[in-house]
């Protein structure tokens, strides 16, 4: 298997990223070596004493685009914080980052909201550097929200209609992932295989959408996780019955950064 053939159809490791092409410059426009951009995160995370335990990478078929998740050893009740990062260098979407969990009982990967982009563009002006060590300062100070949130969505409850109208508008209204993986958030939800995930709460619900999303491609599924938290927060930050966004509360997608249901592995 060739590693073009290899992009987007599995994830794969940090040395593996070496052999992806960065495209030359322009005038304008500076892409940025995958890997390069890897390491100058792990170099700043060590910096601050934050040891990475795993990393996992996904490439777009074209080596332009690359998501990755970096979990790091500290470790709370029942999950380990992660870093996503995503980078390209198309133009189609700036180098971001998000934090999130990777939930130790059944290895699932969570951020609690989508990308946040840490420069507008790749310039020539680029100081990778000094732009990671930003990007990671911002990601430090989401520890304690993430740590609140997930606290909070395990003990915040809901109803059977609620739950499967939150399912329903995921996928029609939502559109974070192709439809038909709805029946198998279904399943997750009301049959989950881990005892953690018995209780009707709105952490077993992230996480039966979560452990569904397993089965999409590698770059799909960084691109679903990363818009998950940014759907559900809506209906678990109110003191009343969870409600539904409207449409125009939904997550609006970029039709240049958010390709969930276009891209192919």
């Amino acid at each position: 298997m060739t590693l073009i053939a290899h992009c987007g159809s599995t994830k794969m490791t940090r040395a593996e990223l070496k052999n992806i092409h960065t495209p030359e410059g322009t005038r304008t426009h500076q892409p940025v070596s995958h890997h390069q951009m890897v390491e100058a995160l792990l170099e700043s995370l060590s910096y601050r004493h934050l040891a990475v335990v795993r990393d996992e990478y996904a490439v777009s078929p074209d080596g332009m685009k690359m998501f990755g998740a970096l979990d790091l050893e500290t470790e709370e009740t029942g999950f380990r914080f992660s870093i996503g990062l995503r980078n390209a260098n198309d133009k189609s979407m700036r180098l971001a980052m998000t934090v999130g969990c990777r939930v130790i009982v059944c290895d699932n990967l969570a951020f609690q909201g989508d990308f946040t982009p840490v420069l507008h563009k790749h310039t020539r002006r680029l100081e990778l550097t000094e732009v990671i060590s930003l990007g990671v300062d911002r990601i430090q100070r989401g520890f304690e929200p993430l740590r609140r949130q997930i606290a909070c969505w395990r003990n915040y409850e809901v109803d059977t209609r609620t739950a499967k109208e939150i399912i329903y508008d995921a996928f029609l209204e939502g559109r974070l992932a192709p439809r038909n993986l709805m029946p198998a958030v279904h399943w997750h939800y009301f049959k989950p295989e881990h005892r953690e995930f018995e209780a009707r709460t709105f952490w077993s619900l992230s996480n039966a959408f979560t452990s569904a999303f397993k089965t999409l491609k590698p770059v799909q599924q960084f691109q679903a996780t990363a818009r998950l938290g940014d759907f559900l927060r809506p209906y678990a930050e109110t003191e009343e019955p969870p409600r539904r966004p409207t449409l125009a509360q939904a997550p609006q997608q970029d039709h240049q950064e958010d390709e969930v249901l276009a891209l192919a592995g």
